[in-house]
């Protein structure tokens, strides 16, 4: 097998000595394979190389995949199991399968490879990536977020991640079909977009929390305008009132960077019903939480974090970013008055994706938030879970006092809403 990486390197080299980049611009996919394929042949023969039939086809297909495509990685952009792509370096590429990372048996021939696929993934979107500004942050044409480090900041080689976008949008009841949740806590979300809550999603990197501001976003009513605020813009929603806005960084001459923060107040003027962030990392959370308590019912937003009491923390720090001339109680009340649910998500050991919680913001005792947990996943105890997680969602019911309640009766709901749970279990 080292033998024919070589072979290719060395055929690979000359090939590409001898190409044309105009004529390879003129030509379509069909038509460079079929004249690679010749020029291969020629050298193959001429200088009587042990390449058989299927390896000559391999090589074709590599050269094409590189000239007009991303070079090894497209297979792995084709393959539609693939979620996540992550190289270090040109010779260690890694994978995310059904929520498990593994290694990849695609390698690139050298550094300068990778390095030249690195820079043409990122002028394809307009971006620069060199010794200059060696980090580049950008979405491809297919929706596809991307992160390019490069040497000398990234020591080991450039490196590539890749977060694939899904073509087809997963709704609750998918998400209850992976197991990711209950039919119960499907219809609870569901009842909860619907009445205009303010909903945060919380989460590690990779748990889905885009995928769940997907699915919340389908039951908002077509009547209402939505303006969504993304660094990348993954969301799909289906309404027909729809204004997205993403972020820009800032170009050559270190100007005209367009900051999250920049566009939720712009977003303010511009009438929204709803606002969604798609995720709150920084000072914009002031402005989002200004725009929940001013009549824009319904926002949501994700934000990385543990537990849902850990998302309030870092909603705390986020505004503190944004202003210092707040006590921290007042700037609690601005939290408790804004958000009503938060949805707490984890992608296991397993790989599996679960809704851990589904918790209320009830108010404030002294100085501390008091939350309410409707739903838990509560795993089981056994030597099964340490490879496949097993548990049940449970819950303690809603209080009197939710909110839910009182928003699914303002909203014709409340008879839904009591269907999900038993009288006994209503406090």
């Amino acid at each position: 097998m080292h033998g024919a990486k070589e072979i290719y390197r060395d055929l690979r080299g000359k090939i590409f000595d001898a190409i044309d980049p105009e004529v390879i611009n003129r030509l379509n996919a069909q038509q460079l394979s079929e004249q690679l394929s010749q020029a291969l042949s020629m050298l193959i023969d001429k200088e009587q190389l042990p390449v058989p039939a299927v390896l000559r086809n391999d090589f074709v297909r590599n050269l094409v995949d590189e000239l007009q495509g991303l070079g090894p990685l497209q297979a792995l952009m084709d393959d539609e199991d693939v979620t996540d792509i992550m190289i270090n370096g040109h010779e260690n590429v890694f994978i995310e399968k059904h929520g498990l990372v593994e290694p990849s048996s695609v390698s690139f021939v050298d550094a300068a490879q990778l390095l030249d696929i690195a820079k043409r993934i990122a002028g394809r979107v307009g971006r620069r990536v060199d010794e200059s500004q060696p980090m580049c942050d950008a979405r491809l044409a297919d929706g596809s977020r991307v992160n390019i480090v490069i040497p000398p900041i990234a020591i080991d080689g450039t490196s590539i991640s890749i977060r694939k976008f899904k073509k087809q949008a997963i709704d609750l009841s998918q998400l209850v079909e992976f197991g990711a949740m209950s039919t119960e806590m499907a219809q609870l979300m569901m009842i909860a977009s619907r009445c205009r809550l303010n909903v945060l999603i919380s989460g590690g990197t990779g748990s889905g929390k885009t995928t769940m501001l997907n699915a919340l976003s389908q039951f908002i009513s077509e009547k209402e305008r939505i303006v969504t605020i993304e660094d990348a813009a993954e969301l799909r929603l289906q309404q027909p009132h729809v204004v997205r806005l993403e972020t820009r960084t800032a170009g050559i001459e270190h100007t005209g960077a367009v900051h999250q923060r920049d566009l939720v107040i712009n977003a303010l003027r511009m009438r929204p019903d709803r606002i969604i962030v798609g995720e709150c990392r920084g000072g914009e959370a002031f402005e989002m939480l200004q725009a929940m308590n001013t009549g824009h019912d319904g926002s949501m937003s994700t934000l990385h974090a543990n537990s849902p009491r850990d998302a309030l923390a870092r909603v705390e720090a986020m505004v503190m970013m944004a202003t210092n001339n707040l006590p921290l109680e007042a700037i609690r009340r601005t939290i408790v008055s804004a958000v009503d649910i938060i949805i707490q998500i984890s992608r296991l050991h397993d790989g599996s994706r679960k809704v851990m919680s589904i918790t209320e913001v009830v108010g404030l005792e002294g100085d501390s938030v008091v939350l309410e947990e409707i739903f838990r996943f509560q795993p089981e105890i056994s030597e099964e879970n340490i490879r496949h997680v097993r548990g049940n969602f449970v819950t303690a019911g809603l209080m009197k006092r939710s909110v839910l309640v009182e928003k699914a009766r303002f909203f014709g709901l409340e008879s839904q809403l009591d269907s999900l749970f038993r009288m006994g279990s209503v406090q």
